[in-house]
This record gives C-alpha cells, structure tokens and sequence, in this order.
C-alpha cells in the first residue's frame, strides 16, 4: 500500500524529538502522539511518555513508572520537557492563539484560554502540529497571544522548535526568527503552501520533501501504533 499523507505527518511529528534523550514528551493529538510512540520505538529509546495523569508509559500503553500531575509542574519549570501543541492561530514569530479570536475584551469565538501554553513556551521547546494548513491557522499576527513567540520573548530557555502541518514542515531558523519552510510533504504542491499561508515566508535555501517513514516505521505505524488507521482521519488532503 502506498505511503499516505498521514504516514509522512507522523514520521515527521516523530523527527521533532529527534536527539531529544531523556526528557518527558508531551504531544497533543492523534498524529503527534504517534510520532512520539514511533521516536520512542526507533530513533529515541530514552524518551518519556505520559498517559498526563499518574503515569509513565511504553508506546504500547503498557504502565513503567510513575508520574503524578503535579510532579509534571517540576519538569515544565526544569525545561526537561518537549511539547507539541495545536493552534487556533499561529503567527510568523511563532505566538500561538488558542483562547479567542477577535478582541479579547469582546472576542467573536471564545475558545480553551491560555492553559499552559505560555508556561510552556517560556521553560522548554515546543513545536506545533497543524492538521490543517490555512490562511486562518497560519496568520500574519495572532489576536490573543497564548504561547509566546520570538518577537514577545528572548529567553536562553525560549526554543519554538518546529511546526508540522498536513502540507509542510518549517522552523525558524532564519536571522530575525521568522517561520520559515523546510518541506514540502510528497505530492504536494509548493504553490499550495504559500497560497494557503497568511503571511510571506522568507526566502533562503530550496525546501526539500519530507521524508517518507521507512520500511520497519510504516510497520510500526500500521500493525502497532495504529492497526485501526485513525490518522487518516485526522490529516486532510
């Protein structure tokens, strides 16, 4: 069977903790998660998996030690933690909005609030999965800033790390730390990326393509990590 778009997403969301070691991996949503199964099972054996709660985990879900809520805190604030996080609106520098669109005071959409996305942006790396690259995802400036971006924030401790999304995968490694595109996933038109992208992308090197999961990874992905296939429903096409 042919490699599909949320294969390449999670093998892609699996290289964000890549030379990560021996820190606790916190992904949110299906596709990440899976990423960090496949590191874990792969590239990264010493990586941390959390069922959020009490508990560390294998990637097959199986108990191996203990993590209780609140000792979680003391890993955030020790910088010892990678998380990936959704956005509602993410900008150029990386500031990302997952608690209201429009004005704050008198917002049009409310959504989940702050959380702990600005904890999170200001002790340890943080990356973004975006399962659904768009001009209102991918904004020029955010509304509300729930995470902190480049521009708000200049921290040795401050590390957005990389954004995924179900086009492409960026950084910001560019001079002012500007998002800039690294890939483009396979079959996917570059011209797509930037039409879909509501703010210019700086120029510097030719993107590559994303790389496709390996042989022992779409193994592991279909007959371990996901039998059911519940990714596919969670990239769009």
């Amino acid at each position: 069977m042919a490699v599909t778009r949320a294969e390449v997403c999670v093998a892609a969301c699996a290289d964000l903790f890549a030379g990560d070691g021996e820190i606790l991996a916190s992904p949110m949503g299906l596709v990440p998660s899976l990423g960090a199964r496949l590191a874990r099972l792969t590239t990264e054996p010493d990586l941390l998996l959390s069922d959020g709660e009490a508990y560390l985990l294998t990637p097959e879900g199986k108990i191996e030690g203990w993590l209780p809520y609140r000792k979680v805190f003391d890993v955030v604030a020790h910088g010892t933690r990678h998380v990936v996080m959704g956005a509602n609106q993410l900008d150029k520098f990386g500031n990302q909005n997952i608690s209201a669109i429009g004005d704050h005071r008198k917002p049009s959409r409310q959504l989940l609030g702050f959380r702990g996305a600005p904890g999170n942006t200001a002790n340890h790396k943080t990356s973004y999965w975006i399962p659904r690259h768009s001009k209102r995802v991918l904004v020029d400036a955010v509304d509300v800033v729930s995470g902190v971006g480049y521009d708000k924030y200049a921290d040795p401790f401050h590390h957005i790390h990389r954004v995924v999304t179900n086009l492409a995968v960026f950084d910001f490694d560019t001079p002012d730390r500007r998002m800039r595109l690294v890939s483009v996933h396979p079959d996917v038109d570059i011209q797509e990326v930037y039409d879909q992208t509501g703010f210019e992308l700086p120029e510097y090197e030719e993107p590559s393509i994303t790389r496709q999961p390996t042989e022992q990874e779409l193994d592991l992905i279909r007959t371990v990590l996901d039998p059911d296939g519940k990714r596919e429903r969670e990239v769009r096409v």
